[in-house]
């Protein structure tokens, strides 16, 4: 306990320490395993805050995002599979990222448009994503009669698209989302990361509504029933998509980008 309390602990020894308790309390049960894996939240709490300060100033006290961030940083500890060969951060910091975008959503300032209005962009999307690479894509006119709707209605709901996640939520690379992984013991830390996953080259093999689920998942950290509802859709079908959509980015990147199922 003794390097928990040390500040400025280094990232190399705080991922050094990290995947050493997550052994011992392999091998262990009870309050001795649960016992790790407290010092494994405490030893990542300072990741926690550093997550949290990334959204500050958007109208969530920072008290607020501290503790969104530190519970989900509880459940990232219960939940990591320590037999994987990986990083606890590479897990951890987009399940807590994907935890404070959930707190906005429900609690601060973003507006999410009339679920009409959501339904109806849905179907929109999946419609020119089906449209087959040799043909032209619709233009609203012909989107609209296909969806039986108003051109305004359908513009409308085209346009809702900033509705369900701020641009000030994220910092990205060009135009493309990325996941980081910080090191709050260094100084500015948030700006200078250790580790970033660009996801932006892997979407360039989904069609439109694959990269919609992969927004709503990973982005803004929607729940499998929440994406199924959202889409009209059912959770099965959203469980096969999300297979064959893992499937095209795992051959890329190796990643375990498995989301909550319920």
């Amino acid at each position: 306990m003794d390097l928990l309390a040390q500040p400025g602990v280094t990232h190399d020894v705080r991922r050094a320490e990290t995947s050493r308790l997550f052994a011992e309390a392999a091998v262990l049960s009870g309050r001795r395993r649960d016992q790790c894996l407290d010092e494994v939240v405490v030893l990542n709490t300072g990741v926690a805050c550093a997550v949290a300060r990334r959204y500050r100033g958007r109208g969530i006290a920072d008290e607020d995002l501290q503790q969104v961030a530190c519970l989900a940083l509880v459940r990232a500890v219960r939940r990591f599979d320590a037999g994987h060969d990986r990083d606890f951060l590479a897990f951890a910091v987009p399940t807590m990222s994907g935890e404070i975008k959930r707190y906005f959503r429900d609690h601060g300032w973003m507006v999410r448009p009339p679920r009409r209005v959501q339904e109806l962009r849905a179907r929109a999307l999946a419609l020119r994503s089906s449209t087959r690479e040799d043909e032209l894509p619709l233009g609203d006119h012909d989107l609209a009669a296909r969806l039986e709707v108003g051109v305004e209605d359908l513009r409308e709901a085209l346009g809702a698209s900033g509705c369900f996640s701020p641009d000030s939520l994220d910092r990205t690379t060009g135009d493309q989302p990325h996941l980081e992984m910080a090191d709050p013991g260094s100084e500015g830390a948030m700006d200078s990361l250790e580790a970033r996953v660009t996801l932006g080259p892997l979407l360039r093999v989904l069609d439109e509504r694959e990269r919609v689920i992969v927004q709503l998942v990973y982005a803004e950290g929607w729940l499998q029933r929440e994406v199924a509802e959202h889409l009209d859709i059912t959770q099965a079908q959203v469980s096969r998509l999300l297979v064959r959509i893992l499937t095209k980015m795992r051959e890329r990147a190796g990643l375990d980008l498995t989301p909550a199922a319920a």
